[in-house]
């Protein structure tokens, strides 16, 4: 954890994930939807992960589990990472109320505690990927996916990167920074942290530079009755013109 902005992140987790969970918790932790993004638009219509039964799975960047206690329950043996020590510490509650128990590991998504091959598929849900250098977790999570295992994740888009106003949120329909030049934000001087994309043509390069065929990119947009509770990021109109949430996933070549 040599990098401040690894630092910013993690101090910055630290310090919210209480109030996080508050804010967020009766929205996540519904044991009878499973849905993606901030809209929990369902995995039953969108089937990104499909059959997961039997796999060994990480959940990268997991939170308090609620994503992953979902793909637990559909037959996947799952391990949660995240950096937070106080995120983690809110995922046994989430586990005793769902019936589902998986382990639980500290770790930095850059430098990943497992070993080569461990493991048939790597998702998240806004996880790991958005707050850190995908240039260093896309190659270790190809390190620890077996032959023909699977990456599937979400997170913002760069519709997001390039419409959103500094500080003052949500995002309109004015361009307010560069494409190519939105790598790296820092959104607001109250909370440090830092958050990451990259233009969509080096996420192919890097996925294929590190041994993933490209299977999907699925841009999810609400239905026009959705509900959040993540009113702070995106209105529905918003998210009804233009992607705010996306799904890639590739797969390992064998």
């Amino acid at each position: 954890m040599s990098r401040d902005d690894v630092r910013a992140n993690l101090a910055s987790w630290e310090a919210d994930s209480a109030d996080y969970q508050r804010r967020h918790s009766e929205f996540l932790a519904r044991w009878d939807h499973f849905g993606w993004g901030t809209w929990a638009i369902a995995e039953d219509d969108v089937r990104a992960l499909s059959d997961v039964d039997g796999l060994d799975a990480l959940e990268f960047g997991c939170g308090a589990a609620q994503f992953g206690i979902h793909v637990a329950m559909r037959g996947a043996s799952v391990v949660g990472l995240d950096f937070s020590a106080n995120q983690l510490a809110a995922a046994p509650a989430n586990m005793d109320a769902a019936g589902v128990h998986f382990p639980l590991v500290r770790g930095d998504a850059e430098e990943l505690p497992f070993a080569d091959a461990s493991f048939d598929l790597v998702f998240c849900d806004h996880g790991a990927v958005g707050f850190t250098d995908p240039t260093r977790t896309v190659p270790e999570v190809a390190r620890v996916l077996r032959p023909g295992g699977r990456f599937v994740f979400s997170g913002t888009t760069p519709f997001i990167f390039v419409t959103w106003p500094m500080i003052d949120g949500p995002p309109g329909r004015t361009l307010e920074r560069s494409y190519f030049e939105s790598r790296r934000m820092q959104w607001n001087e109250d909370d440090p942290s830092f958050e990451y994309q990259m233009p969509y043509g080096d996420w192919i390069r890097l996925f294929r530079a590190n041994g993933f065929v490209i299977e999907d990119l699925i841009e999810l947009r609400p239905a026009a009755d959705a509900e959040t509770a993540f009113t702070d990021y995106v209105t529905k109109d918003w998210a009804r013109d233009f992607p705010a949430e996306q799904i890639w996933k590739v797969r390992k070549e064998r």
